[in-house]
């Protein structure tokens, strides 16, 4: 997997979390995939658990945006960043804004094995009375 690789894979990841479509979502994985959704929870493992999660409580259609970019590539690990943004309800300003890091490994056939996110929230410019 290269660069144009992975960068059309974290494509793929962001239309199947748009789509809530349990195909797109576990064709982007492993059957055996480890995937946290932060460095201090335990691990999903395996795809179906990985699709039954994402779809447990599935962010509403048009209620965030998402853009990842490749940030560098060594070895067998692929490193991402971007950012994700939380709508309010009338979809009219951001809400909630988190800086993110994805570090995965792949297969041979371009599907992940290990994902690890890593994200920051954007603290308030002003604190809310």
């Amino acid at each position: 997997m290269d660069h144009a690789d992975f960068k059309a894979w974290l494509d793929r990841y962001v239309d199947a979390w748009r789509l809530n479509d349990p195909i797109a979502i576990g064709d982007l994985f492993s059957l055996d995939v480890r995937y946290a959704y932060d460095p201090f929870s335990e691990a999903v493992v395996g795809r179906a658990a990985l699709v039954a999660s994402w779809l447990t409580d599935p962010d509403a259609d048009g209620s965030w945006t998402a853009d990842y970019e490749v940030l560098a590539i060594d070895g067998d690990t692929y490193v991402a960043h971007g950012r994700t943004r939380y709508l309010t309800d009338d979809r009219a300003a951001v809400d909630r804004e988190f800086a993110n890091v994805f570090v995965c490994r792949f297969d041979d056939e371009g599907r992940c094995r290990e994902f690890t996110e890593w994200y920051m929230r954007r603290r308030p410019e002003a604190i809310p009375d």
